[in-house]
């Protein structure tokens, strides 16, 4: 490795402030230059007391900071800074683009240190009281999105999904409807039970219960933070009990 500073590659985790790690923290607060992504908290952002402080969010449908931009920034900024964060919310390695900035930064030789966070599922899960994994019943769980990087081809989310019992499908709520045909389309009952939590582990949370024939219209609804879907048999007896009138009024509007 040269002689540049490090850049680490830290979990945000899911939104709540208190629930990022004390490692994060403190790399945060030492902080020569700081990237974020779009939804991390404010918060958080804050203990950069000291850092040159630079948006890199990517958010679905709206203006972002394209992946080969961010990777050329994080090179340049470790070649002149000695603590470089580069702040990802969740965890940087699921679903976090972190192997490309991997990648750039060992092509470049510059230091590097991956900081774990909390992913959305696990919060969701906390959120909801209800186990992903449970014994006896639920022992695989797979995590999947059918979200496509720009100049990506499709990759095979349904038949893992499939083969679990149990899923969390992230980034796609916005493509809930051809989620749930095609979970039907590949041999998933349409009763399969599931939840969408929105804004995980953050106060204004939000669970909505339904089944995966009832997704696209839990779908439709309009959310106000990042969300994610849960899918599952551990969820039926909330399905049943508490949300099955408000599934039928909402398919049948």
């Amino acid at each position: 490795m040269s002689e540049s500073g490090k850049v680490y590659l830290v979990g945000a985790g899911p939104g709540a402030p208190d629930l990022l790690t004390l490692r994060a923290a403190r790399l945060i607060e030492r902080a020569d230059v700081l990237f974020h992504d779009a939804l991390v908290h404010p918060e958080v952002i804050a203990l950069a007391r000291h850092a040159i402080v630079i948006p890199v969010g990517k958010r679905c449908g709206r203006h972002s900071t394209a992946q080969r931009f961010i990777n050329k920034r994080l090179v340049d900024a470790a070649r002149e800074h000695a603590v470089v964060v580069r702040l990802k919310g969740g965890d940087p390695m699921l679903f976090g683009r972190a192997q490309e900035e991997i990648d750039a930064l060992e092509a470049a030789g510059i230091d590097y240190e991956v900081v774990p966070g909390i992913t959305a599922a696990l919060a969701a899960s906390a959120h909801l009281g209800t186990s992903l994994t449970q014994r006896g019943s639920a022992r695989s769980v797979a995590f999947v999105t059918p979200r496509i990087g720009e100049g990506h081809d499709p990759a095979e989310w349904v038949h893992p999904l499939i083969a679990s019992d149990a899923g969390a499908i992230y980034m796609g709520v916005g493509q809930a409807a051809e989620i749930a045909q095609r979970l039907i389309g590949a041999g998933m009952s349409e009763r399969t039970p599931l939840v969408i939590v929105e804004n995980a582990s953050l106060p204004d949370a939000r669970r909505f219960y339904g089944t995966l024939a009832s997704l696209p219209a839990l779908g439709a609804r309009e959310m106000r933070g990042p969300a994610i879907i849960l899918i599952g048999s551990q969820f039926v007896e909330r399905v049943t009990e508490a949300d099955a009138a408000f599934t039928t009024s909402a398919v049948a509007a």
